[in-house]
C-alpha cells in the first residue's frame, strides 16, 4: 500500500515538474531579449522576514552598474563602477576560471582597492574588455597615482559563451569602454538576458542541445543598518533550484521535462567535459573589512551557490565569487553575519537570473 503511495506521489511530482518545465518554455509578456528591472522585487527569507529586509540592488551605496552587448551575438560585458574605490578580495571555485587581475586581491599581496569589476562574456577572449573600462576610467580622473600616471585598478572574470549565439564575436575594448561610460553615467542593474548574462546557459552535461537559458541577477537585503547585495551571473555546468525546486537545467532529448546533470555526469563518467561554465558573482556590503575578512565572506557567499546549482565548482566550470567593501563609512559588523546573510541573498540572485531570462524555445534553439 505504502509502496503504490509512493509512487502515486512520484508520478504527481513529475507531473507538476513537467508542468512547471512548460511553463517556464513559454514566453511571457515581458520582452527579456534586453534585460528587465527587477530592482521592485520583494524577496521572502523563509520567516526570517522581521530581520531581513528586502531592499532594491539600488539601495547600495557607492556601486554603479553598466552594461553593453551584442544582442546578435549574444555576448556582453556588465561593470560594478566605484566612486570611491572598494576593497576586495575573490574565491577562485572552479577549474577553468577565465579572469584577470584576481591575484591582486589575495591578502598576501599588495592590494589596492578596485575601481572596477567586469564580468563578461567570451571567455578569455572577452578579458580585453578591461582594456576600454580602464581607459574610460584614466579619462575620468580615476585610478592608483603611481607618480607618473593613473592605473586604474581592474578586476574581470568572464563566463564561457562561445557555444551559444555567434561565438567568433567576443566582448572587446569599446564594449568594455561603453559599459564603463554608463556605470558612471548612471546605475542599471538589469537583470536577465543583458550585459555578462547576454550568452549565459545552464545544464549542459548533455550539450547545448539539452540545455536552458540563463543570464545576470540581482538581490539585497538589510538587517539593521547592514546592506549586503548580490549579483551573479549563472552559466554553470549543472542544474538550478530554489528552494530545492528545479527551475532550470538539463532537459530530456525532446526538451519537453528534465534530467538531471548529476546522474548525467555520474553515469557517463565524463572526463573531456569542456570547461565551457562558469558562474561567477560579487557580493557588495556596507561594512567595512579587511582583505582576508573579505575573502572568508566570499567563501561563505558560495555556500549559497551551492545549494542553488548542482554540480557545483567542477573542473568543467570556472566559479569565482569577489566580496567587496563599499564606500569608506566606519559601518562594522561581524564575518560570519555578513558571509551568511550574503548566502541566503546569493540564493535570491541565482533565481533572479533564471527567472529573468526565459526565452521562447524557438528562440534559443535558433542560436545554438
Amino acid at each position: 500500500m505504502k509502496t503504490g503511495l509512493c509512487r502515486v506521489a512520484t508520478g504527481f511530482l513529475m507531473v507538476m515538474a513537467a508542468a512547471l518545465f512548460f511553463s517556464c518554455s513559454k514566453n511571457k509578456s515581458q520582452d527579456t531579449s534586453q534585460g528587465i528591472n527587477t530592482t521592485s522585487r520583494t524577496d521572502r527569507y523563509n520567516n526570517m522576514e522581521q530581520m531581513i529586509q528586502s531592499i532594491p540592488f539600488t539601495a547600495l551605496p557607492s556601486v554603479s552598474v553598466g552594461n553593453a552587448q551584442d544582442n546578435t551575438a549574444k555576448t556582453g560585458v556588465t561593470v560594478f563602477y566605484f566612486p570611491q574605490p572598494a576593497w576586495a578580495s575573490a574565491v577562485v571555485l572552479g577549474g577553468g576560471p577565465a579572469s584577470r587581475e584576481v591575484p591582486l586581491l589575495d591578502p598576501q599581496r599588495n592590494t589596492q582597492p578596485l575601481n572596477a569589476l567586469v564580468f563578461g562574456g567570451g571567455s578569455a577572449y572577452g578579458l580585453a574588455a578591461a582594456d576600454g573600462v580602464m581607459n574610460c576610467l584614466e579619462e575620468h580622473g580615476q585610478g592608483y597615482d603611481t607618480g607618473f600616471s593613473l592605473v586604474p585598478i581592474v578586476c574581470q572574470s568572464d563566463i564561457f559563451d562561445l557555444s551559444y549565439g555567434k561565438g567568433s564575436v567576443r566582448p572587446d575594448r569599446e564594449m568594455g569602454y561603453q559599459a564603463c561610460l554608463r556605470a558612471i553615467g548612471d546605475n542599471a542593474p538589469l537583470s536577465g538576458n543583458v550585459g555578462a548574462g547576454t550568452g549565459a546557459t545552464v545544464g549542459k552535461p548533455g550539450g547545448m542541445a539539452t540545455a536552458q537559458k540563463s543570464g545576470i541577477g540581482y538581490a539585497a537585503a538589510k538587517l539593521g543598518n547592514l546592506m549586503v547585495g548580490v549579483a551573479v551571473v549563472v552559466n554553470a555546468l549543472g542544474d538550478v533550484f530554489q528552494d530545492g525546486e528545479k527551475i532550470a537545467g538539463m532537459t530530456t532529448a525532446d526538451r519537453k521535462g528534465f534530467e538531471s546533470a548529476e546522474q548525467a555526469v555520474l553515469k557517463n563518467q565524463y572526463s573531456d567535459l569542456i570547461t565551457g561554465n562558469t558562474t561567477i558573482a560579487a557580493v557588495f556590503t556596507n561594512a567595512q573589512f579587511s582583505v582576508a575578512d573579505l575573502q572568508k565572506i566570499a567563501n561563505l557567499a558560495a555556500t549559497g551557490m551551492a545549494r542553488c546549482i548542482r554540480p557545483v565548482f567542477t573542473m568543467a566550470d570556472g566559479d569565482t565569487v569577489y566580496a567587496l567593501s563599499l564606500g569608506s563609512g566606519s559601518l562594522k559588523s561581524d564575518v560570519n553575519t555578513v558571509g551568511i546573510l550574503a548566502s541566503l541573498v546569493m540564493e535570491k540572485a541565482i533565481a533572479d537570473a533564471i527567472r529573468s531570462s526565459l526565452i521562447p524555445e524557438k528562440e534559443y534553439l535558433s542560436n545554438i
